[in-house]
């Protein structure tokens, strides 16, 4: 089943992520819904962005660790992981232990569309042209998958691709990850996702215990979430 992995790699006792256990979404019409897609940046054991596309009731998922570029000359790696839910792309908020802990934004979202006759055999391929159109992403893009090296060990092979934004309209030198960093359905960054959340979500997840550099930024967040719950608090209360 599509949604195997993504199950056994999560307690959903523990998380708050979907089970993926819902109905898949009604047509009207006898028309599909225009297929969806999300980009979510997580904070986990390190700083990424998560690109998913809805393919067969689920999202398409790739690891980028550096982003999406808008420069068509750009190769940015994309590692394939399971397949999600697609009441995922909604997600924004803490995962507070266990696989993937850490803090999920949504940092884009709108709907995509393929670029080639048949998606599951682009995919076996290697080599997925697609169009986005978002809030910050547009455009066409392309997904295609490298030759793994001899010493690759058989669980990863097949997962390491590339992200390639074509030459088109919405392609240029812009860093859209730094221009545009804040979610798009809070319109907040990390600190206040964490800031609007139950403190025993965030301070039980043990997520700052972690070394490098990843750990110092999250310790900054958490202290800068704290702050502000702070000074909400103290405001509500104030006569």
């Amino acid at each position: 089943m599509p949604l195997d992995e993504y199950r056994r790699k999560r307690d959903f006792s523990k998380t708050p992520e979907p089970s993926g256990d819902g109905k898949p979404r009604a047509r009207r019409g006898g028309k599909p819904k225009p297929l969806y897609f999300c980009v979510q940046k997580h904070l986990a054991s390190r700083l990424h962005y998560d690109l998913r596309l809805e393919h067969d009731g689920v999202l398409l998922s790739w690891a980028v660790p550096k982003g999406p570029s808008l420069d068509h000359r750009d190769r940015h790696l994309a590692v394939r992981t399971e397949d999600h839910p697609r009441e995922y792309g909604d997600f924004e908020g803490v995962i507070p232990e266990g696989y993937g802990q850490g803090i999920v934004m949504l940092w884009d979202y709108g709907a995509w569309s393929p670029e080639v006759d048949d998606v599951g055999e682009a995919l076996g391929k290697g080599d997925l042209k697609f169009a986005l159109d978002g809030y910050k992403l547009k455009g066409s893009w392309a997904l295609v998958r490298t030759r793994d090296r001899p010493d690759t060990s058989p669980s990863q092979r097949g997962r390491s691709w590339l992200l390639i934004k074509h030459r088109d309209f919405w392609s240029g030198a812009l860093d859209i990850t730094a221009f545009a960093p804040l979610s798009v359905k809070s319109e907040g960054d990390f600190d206040d996702i964490l800031a609007a959340d139950l403190p025993d979500v965030w301070v039980t997840g043990r997520a700052a215990a972690r070394g490098g550099a990843t750990g110092k930024a999250l310790r900054e967040i958490i202290e800068k979430a704290a702050a502000k719950k702070l000074a909400r608090d103290d405001r509500e209360s104030a006569p």
